[in-house]
């Protein structure tokens, strides 16, 4: 916590507006964020009983000059976590992608526990066609919006619905422009240990309409490379990612489930005359395995631990429908289909602005599928299929932004 409290002193004393510069105040900008999550979960923790969770969580956004000639952002992100049960949900581990510790956890397995974090710390620099940030920042890739393989660094599950602020992660990056839309970067992403350490490039370009975008290198330890085009064909928009991996310590109780995997996708876009607009995709999740008897296996290994992936089985059918009833009332949906098990993630989820800075969404989550039997012998839990043993849920996600 100390280490926390010298950073924020260390912002406030490069912050602290300067009486001989009169612009300086008006290039210093604060906004953020109060979200409040409320979520019913049956089956929570076991078959016979229901929970509650509540997450709520204030974020305060900073971003200003250094020495007027660098851009500096920071973010502070206080999060407060209640379950109706103790020992149940435990709070969010520091990334893998993350060398400094910058955050303070307490009560953690108790019914209320917080955490407090650094989540931006980062300056950025341009000098013509190149650019560079270095500290906590965030990095995306891909261009597919359900689940997107080329997303390696701290992608998103496919069913989060706060989506808003993507994780920090510890890097250095570069990127250099060229022609109409070409773009070439270096990027390096800091462990907690070196061997978590991520060395990758990157190159951008647009061909004929056609986006290209390749991603090569080292991530994790692992040897990697990944493509991905994005396009238009009449009125469909079509976008296909893959990449592949060399994997790592294979025979390890906590390394990669294969010696090398792939994940690739397909995903469609259409809007149809009445406003409707539907996502789908075919997503091949070569970190998972065709057999329900090893998802525990797939469940522990690193892909998993990382973030690389959130499912478990191979093949899969992701659909995500919307229709806006209203300016302000829009329907969207869920459904994340399991072909080898035939189990399914169903959730239907309706998004009110009831102002301009404040958003409401309420939804409901339903799981099909073969439930878990007890083994005949040892009497524990067989697992049948990946979403046919969770209960249902719902709840309400309320957004301010200030």
């Amino acid at each position: 916590m100390n280490r926390v409290c010298s950073l924020l002193i260390l912002i406030g004393i490069i912050f602290t507006p300067n009486p001989s510069q009169a612009k300086t105040p008006e290039n210093v900008s604060i906004h953020g964020s109060l979200k409040s999550s409320n979520l019913y979960v049956e089956n929570f923790p076991n078959p016979d009983q229901d929970g509650v969770l509540s997450s709520d969580r204030i974020r305060i956004d900073l971003t200003g000059q250094l020495m007027n000639r660098f851009d500096l952002e920071f973010s502070l992100d206080q999060q407060l976590l209640w379950s109706s049960r103790s020992g149940v949900v435990t709070l969010a581990e520091d990334s893998v992608n993350r060398r400094f510790d910058l955050q303070k956890n307490w009560n953690e397995g108790d019914r209320f526990s917080g955490q407090l974090q650094i989540d931006r710390f980062n300056i950025h620099g341009e000098s013509g066609s190149f650019n560079w940030t270095f500290g906590r920042q965030a990095i995306g890739f891909g261009r597919i919006s359900l689940f997107s393989p080329l997303d390696i660094i701290a992608p998103f599950p496919p069913d989060a619905i706060d989506v808003d602020v993507r994780p920090g992660v510890d890097a250095i990056r570069t990127t250099r422009y060229f022609g109409m839309a070409g773009q070439l970067g270096g990027i390096v992403v800091f462990g907690a240990e070196k061997k978590d350490n991520s060395y990758l490039l990157t190159l951008g370009e647009n061909f004929n309409s056609v986006d290209f975008l390749a991603i090569g290198g080292r991530l994790r330890g692992r040897s990697m490379f990944g493509f991905g085009l994005a396009g238009e064909l009449g009125k469909v928009g079509l976008k296909a990612e893959i990449s592949w991996y060399q994997g790592i310590d294979t025979n390890q109780p906590h390394g990669d489930f294969s010696a090398d995997f792939g994940i690739a996708a397909v995903e469609g876009w259409y809007r149809f005359d009445n406003g409707m607009v539907l996502l789908g995709e075919y997503l091949f999740n070569g970190i998972g395995s065709d057999n329900p008897n090893e998802y525990p296996l797939v469940v522990s290994s690193a892909p998993i631990k990382e973030g690389l992936s959130f499912l478990l089985a191979r093949h899969y059918l992701l659909l995500g429908p919307s229709y806006q009833f209203h300016p302000l009332v829009t329907a969207n949906g869920l459904l994340i289909y399991n072909i080898e098990d035939h189990s399914s993630f169903i959730r239907p989820q309706l998004v009110i602005s009831l102002s301009d800075n404040l958003q409401l969404d309420l939804f409901w989550a339903m799981t099909l599928g073969k439930k878990s039997q007890p083994h005949p012998l040892t009497q524990l839990p067989v697992i049948r299929s990946e979403f046919g043993s969770a209960g249902d849920s719902g709840g309400l996600l309320l957004r301010w932004y200030f």
